[in-house]
């Protein structure tokens, strides 16, 4: 059994000026609540020199340990290299840009000792950009509407602290495309939402572009429901059920009318089909794509270093 009260875990890319102030704030905040922490640093193969100055910090305290990528494998895998690295009979998972006070570790942990297995942290408001915030809002919705679980909502992050049987149930997930929050949510266990306040990025923009945002949508939507599949076999069944129903007035029409000319609803009505065709396959694809990420069974990242472990 580990001495290691609270490990805190923290994905690390494009943080070269961040890297030195985010370990001081942690030390700060952690320091006052135990002497038996640890700060697990995972660089996700980031293009500047955040590697190297996470071996300073390792270096000036050896309770902060670095785990170096081998590549950029996004967020959720450096999230499951720090837990699966850590010790803590409490986790704490904080992202690197500082939006995330660390003062609240302390609260957290109260929360925790008094029974919680996830203590979930909710922004009174978020510090992103008009955009980025409406975009948050419209994903959940969507989520909410496409899942099983109703519960994600966007003024809830990554900031979060577990215990330890919480760490290891998370760990046992092996979901090759994976999303932090949805696996806690699958797990389950006794949980509370303390709220705080969103500060302002200490240095630098978001790595996260519109492309990542929508991939990072469709790989969260699609990884945790199947409905996709269920909505798009229920529009098929309800254009197969309109299409008999204007064939009876088609006919109707023409013995009672006649022939009348229809080449636009009718070319209106192939594309229409054709599109929605297009569609079903595609989602029916996304799928068969995940399976066969799935089912090959590859290690969820690699390891390039690993220091003070």
């Amino acid at each position: 059994m580990s001495d290691i009260e609270i490990s805190v875990v923290s994905p690390v890319y494009k943080a070269e000026n961040i890297v030195a102030e985010l370990v001081k704030r942690i030390v700060a905040s952690v320091s006052a609540l135990t002497e038996n922490y640890e700060i697990i640093l995972v660089e996700d193969g980031s293009p500047d020199r955040s590697w190297e100055k996470i071996l300073e910090a390792c270096g000036e305290n050896p309770r902060v340990r670095g785990i170096k990528f081998s590549k950029n494998f996004g967020q959720h895998y450096a999230i499951t290299a720090g837990i699966a690295g850590s010790k803590g009979a409490y986790v704490v998972v904080m992202d690197c840009d500082l939006q995330d006070n660390p003062t609240y570790i302390g609260d957290m942990l109260l929360q925790c000792k008094s029974g919680n297995d996830i203590v979930y942290t909710s922004k009174i408001r978020r510090k992103h950009s008009i955009f980025k915030n409406l975009w948050a809002a419209l994903y959940f919705r969507v989520f909410n509407y496409l899942s099983e679980y109703q519960t994600a909502t966007d003024d809830i992050g990554s900031y979060t602290m577990i215990s330890r049987r919480v760490a290891d149930a998370f760990l046992s997930i092996r979901d090759f495309h994976r999303h932090y929050l949805m696996v806690l949510r699958l797990l389950g266990f006794r949980s509370t939402v303390i709220k705080i306040e969103h500060e302002k990025r200490f240095e630098g923009k978001s790595s996260y572009t519109l492309n990542k945002l929508i991939a990072h949508a469709i790989n969260g939507i699609t990884s945790q429901s199947d409905k996709l599949l269920r909505i798009s076999i229920n529009i098929g069944f309800g254009f197969f059920v309109v299409s008999v129903i204007w064939a009876m007035v088609i006919i109707a029409r023409y013995f009672y009318i006649g022939s009348l000319p229809g080449y636009t609803s009718t070319m209106v009505l192939m594309l229409l089909s054709t599109g929605l065709i297009l569609m079903s396959i595609g989602v029916a694809g996304i799928y068969i794509g995940k399976i066969f990420e799935q089912v090959k069974g590859r290690p969820l990242y690699f390891v390039d270093q690993k220091i003070n472990f």
